[in-house]
């Protein structure tokens, strides 16, 4: 099985486009937050269904240091992985996704009701803990909500978009559901997986 996009060059810059954060004229703010256009094919034989989970595993891991002006998070920092997307049962059919086509913006708390694949449900991206503590964000992020990487990190963030062909037309989710709860359900149901990723940061001395 084989993913591409025509949105990103893999292991290329994702635009700000298609990112959530992105410099402005007086400092960091929200930007278009808009799904990349995702494609597929070679997909197996008994396929009846397809997930799609998007990693970063470059985000820092002490919470202290993101964001300031004072200090650089240091590019060996131990690092943790950050789910910025998850979408389970997208049917056997589809093969492509357009660009825009499941988020345009960032909404305060959260899209309710996320646009996807016909039949597809969207589970809870990592911005629902991250935000949990702000009374004007706080709520249930469901779908997809692109990169904001730390503007004081050295370290390139990568943004893996990982497609899995299951045996199965539907996987047993609660209505709440995250990528742990995919991963669990799709245990032992995968047919083939194929991944493409890009990178982003929001440090101009970051390079790559």
């Amino acid at each position: 099985m084989q993913i591409r996009s025509n949105s990103f060059q893999h292991r290329q810059r994702l635009a700000a486009e298609f990112a959530a954060g992105q410099a402005t004229a007086d400092g960091f703010g929200f930007a278009a937050n808009r799904n990349p256009h995702l494609a597929w094919d070679d997909v197996p034989a008994g396929a009846r269904s397809f997930a799609l989970i998007c990693i970063d595993p470059d985000v820092p891991t002490v919470a202290e240091m993101v964001g300031r002006a004072d200090v650089r998070i240091p590019e060996h920092q131990v690092r943790g992985d950050f789910i910025h997307w998850v979408m389970a049962d997208i049917p056997a059919d589809v093969r492509e996704i357009a660009a825009g086509s499941c988020s345009d913006g960032v909404v305060a708390h959260g899209k309710r009701d996320p646009a996807g694949p016909r039949g597809a449900r969207q589970g809870l991206n990592d911005y629902t803990g991250w935000f949990a503590s702000d009374p004007a964000m706080a709520g249930d992020w469901y779908g997809y909500d692109g990169p904001f990487p730390p503007p004081n990190d050295l370290r390139l963030h990568r943004y893996f978009f990982r497609l899995y062909a299951l045996d199965v037309e539907r996987l047993p989710l609660a209505p709440r559901f995250g990528a742990g709860d995919v991963f669990n359900a799709m245990h032992g149901h995968v047919l083939a997986q194929a991944s493409i990723y890009g990178t982003y940061s929001l440090n101009p001395a970051v390079k790559g």
